[in-house]
């Protein structure tokens, strides 16, 4: 990969090698960085690199990080676990527009609006027909990463959710004014 293209042949650093279990949650602040080949993701969001300091970051938005949003290994495992805590925390009588509620104030300290709330119980509703019908994509959704999904939770409802959280994840208020 491209550790052994920007490496020295003789170095320990020739080959990435990913941490499994606790240590593979770890904030970014105990990543390996490799000086010619930062961690993709935290470059893409404009980390700075580790030769200065950095009184304040730069705020920025393209459409790189929004493909990281949506499709990293880490989003959408934090995705399917934030539909899990949404289903846990919040009781079947308070319906979807509870979940939706209670999922929208963890993400943003604010109740989603009429409009919000119309548009995320539409694209809830439409991947719930999705994941219903294909059943092996939703397992497909619900493997991504190591940890271990709810199994309590039923695969289209959950994959659904999974979705939904993404989708809440990448909301500009969230990523850069939270």
């Amino acid at each position: 990969g491209l550790w052994k293209a920007v490496g020295y042949s003789d170095s320990n650093t020739v080959k990435f090698v990913q941490d499994h279990g606790d240590a593979l949650y770890r904030r970014s602040l105990y990543t390996f960085w490799k000086r010619t080949s930062p961690p993709p993701s935290l470059t893409i969001f404009d980390a700075p690199n580790r030769e200065t300091t950095c009184v304040r970051r730069e705020r920025t938005n393209t459409p790189l990080q929004a493909l990281v949003l949506l499709n990293d290994i880490q989003f959408v495992e934090a995705a399917r676990h934030l539909a899990e805590r949404v289903r846990r925390e919040v009781p079947d009588e308070a319906g979807d527009e509870g979940r939706i509620a209670h999922l929208w104030r963890m993400a943003t300290c604010r109740l989603p609006d009429e409009g919000e709330l119309l548009e995320v119980r539409s694209l809830l509703e439409e991947m719930r027909v999705i994941y219903r019908l294909d059943e092996e994509a939703a397992k497909q959704l619900l493997a991504v990463g190591e940890s271990k999904r709810d199994e309590t939770f039923p695969v289209a409802e959950h994959a659904a959710w999974t979705v939904i959280c993404n989708l809440v994840l990448n909301l500009d208020e969230v990523v850069t004014k939270g």
